[in-house]
């Protein structure tokens, strides 16, 4: 059986649909909560120049403001995912452009708090603390704002840049309309002369064909296109970077990067940490690609080669029961308490299983913070959908133990620890198919999988973290990005980070002109930190060391009541330290070990 299919979405067994009455019984519970929040947000502006007054007051006001930001929370959940059950439904649609309209005109009514709280000073908030011991719930809060008072200009500076924010994603916008509206890629011939399209979507799949043709065609294709439009893209870049470094400079910080950083309270040191011991072991990269070239029997490994599919011992059809089996055993050493809640999350209808007609594809987890938090996947029975059930669930954890634990305030997760639990997820999962693997087809496959993830996430995103770090220096001390010097930089850092097995074709040189991400500076750093964290934490986890498993579940409790980097330091883990990365490139070392023994 290679997939389930279902003609309408009725036809699937309600114990396999996930069951939002924990966001709203009814739709129409949905619309008097729309109602409800606009007269809050009216009763909101009463507070306006009054939080200063007293304690009370105060705190009435932050109380008020968190219902108003669950409430439009749960409304956009809802609503989106009613669309994501089938975006063919008109009404879902319309729900959600209401509530992306109400949140635009909620947010602007009640946008004077943070402003007003950063003028409160810091003598009159312990007052406060002290005269309501309620108000501490919110010390962390206070102290983000603390920190970025510094970086707030004054009212009217604030106005100015608050209107040139319509301009300042414009090289975002223009890059995005290139990108997916304007290009046209046309078709690509396969070594039997058909011509297929070729698409951002088609290409991935193309790279990972066994048809060398195909593979090739493809790479030249995409990247003539990106060739033609280079001098315009590379000025959009340009202009992007010059963004960053002259909003940076308004808001007083010294550079792009600290100005990133700051948000999470993140010290540069993370960042060179990470690019400065990833290069200093490259060698075993250039190793494992070494290793591909000799598993595809090639004389020259071209880049668009690399992505070629390793055989697949895994290729019969998985149930989901199974995957559930499967994931409740990998996840064992997490403990008993954990696996309960695993299968809560199962048993209690928060995981949309199937595809049908007009369901958003992919998969993610989401939810309200009074919600279950759901998980929407598209489950075909191969074994990368047990490790999406996995890494989903890892986030579905994350929110349900932050969520009992933390008062709304605190219930989210930055950007820099969001992907932790769920890398955790898969790491344990990997362990557990690599020590209960049959037979060497079966480790080759699974340690192949390992490592490409590994080179994926880490090396990858590491030489896209060095790519931002350069140009943004570099226009930070006057240099002009031209499209000659934007391709000289990454082509000799493509050339560092693959090594000699890879012949370094020209086009790759244009890479950097279709990284969407680059557009959002300083983001992708982030990947390769939280799965090297992931990994760290899994490994001492799987130590057997129960007060690492401790420590990692009261960081799942922790949300966002802390920064990043003092929360990971609940797991055990210090990512100022070079030492969690030295640890995943040491895992990477010894499976790439075992793999060699394999093969040679």
């Amino acid at each position: 059986m290679d997939k389930i299919k279902f003609e309408k979405r009725s036809d699937i067994p309600e114990a396999l649909t996930w069951d939002l009455s924990s966001l709203y019984v009814s739709d129409s519970d949905w619309e008097n909560d729309c109602s409800k929040v606009r007269l809050s947000a009216n009763k909101m502006q009463s507070f306006e120049n009054r939080t200063a007054n007293d304690g009370q007051t105060l705190l009435d006001c932050l109380k008020l403001h968190d219902e108003i930001e669950l409430t439009l929370e749960r409304i956009y959940v809802y609503a989106r995912m009613k669309k994501d059950e089938n975006n063919t439904e008109s009404k879902y649609q319309g729900f959600l452009d209401k509530s992306r309209m109400l949140i635009s005109e909620v947010s602007a009514s009640i946008s004077f708090l943070i402003p007003e709280l950063s003028n409160i000073s810091e003598e009159i908030i312990q007052k406060f603390f002290e005269e309501k011991p309620e108000l501490l719930t919110y010390s962390h809060f206070f102290d983000v704002i603390k920190r970025h008072k510094s970086h707030i200009l004054s009212s009217r500076d604030e106005e100015i840049l608050a209107e040139f924010s319509q301009l300042t994603s414009c090289p975002e916008d223009v890059f995005t309309m290139i990108n997916n509206a304007d290009m046209d890629f046309g078709y690509v011939k396969n070594s039997h002369g058909e011509d297929l399209p070729l698409t951002h979507g088609s290409y991935i799949s193309y790279l990972e064909s066994t048809d060398p043709v195909l593979r090739k065609n493809a790479f030249k294709k995409l990247y003539s296109q990106y060739e033609k439009l280079k001098n315009t893209l590379a000025q959009t870049y340009s202009y992007s970077v010059k963004t960053n470094v002259v909003t940076s400079r308004l808001r007083n910080y010294s550079s792009p990067l600290k100005a990133a950083l700051f948000g999470d309270n993140i010290s540069e040191k993370v960042y060179k940490n990470l690019v400065d011991t990833i290069n200093q072991n490259l060698n075993i990269l250039h190793r494992y690609m070494a290793l591909k070239k000799k598993v595809y029997g090639l004389h020259e490994m071209h880049m668009y080669d690399i992505y070629i599919p390793f055989e697949n011992t895994y290729e019969r059809y998985i149930p989901f029961e199974e995957a559930v089996d499967i994931m409740k055993s990998a996840l064992l050493p997490l403990g008993d308490e954990y696996i309960k809640n695993v299968e809560k999350a199962v048993n209690s209808r928060w995981i949309d299983v199937y595809e049908s007609p007009g369901k958003t594809s992919g998969a993610y987890s989401f939810g309200s913070y009074d919600s279950n938090p759901y998980i929407l996947l598209n489950y075909n029975g191969k074994l990368k959908d047990v490790f999406t059930l996995v890494h989903e669930m890892g986030h579905s954890m994350h929110s349900f133990y932050t969520r009992a634990n933390q008062p709304f305030a605190y219930g989210g997760h930055s950007i820099f620890t969001a992907e932790v639990a769920s890398t955790v997820n898969e790491n344990l999962l990997m362990h557990y198919l690599i020590n209960n693997s049959e037979n060497n087809s079966e480790r080759k496959y699974l340690y192949m999988m390992h490592l490409e993830e590994f080179r994926g996430t880490v090396f990858r995103q590491t030489m896209f973290a060095e790519f931002e770090a350069i140009a943004h220096h570099a226009c930070q001390n006057g240099e002009v990005l031209t499209c000659e010097y934007l391709c000289e930089i990454y082509n000799e850092l493509n050339s560092k980070y693959m090594g000699d097995n890879v012949y370094h074709d020209n086009e790759i040189a244009l890479e950097w002109s279709r990284i969407p991400h680059f557009y959002s500076a300083f983001y992708v750093y982030k990947y390769a930190t939280g799965y090297l964290a992931a990994s760290f934490i899994a490994q001492k986890i799987l130590s057997g060391n129960d007060k690492d498993r401790m420590g990692y579940l009261e960081f799942l409790k922790s949300g966002n009541s802390n920064y990043p980097i003092d929360l990971l330091k609940l797991a055990g883990v210090d990512m100022q330290s070079p030492e969690p990365i030295n640890a995943g490139l040491s895992e990477f070392k010894k499976i790439l070990n075992e793999l060699e023994k394999l093969y040679y």
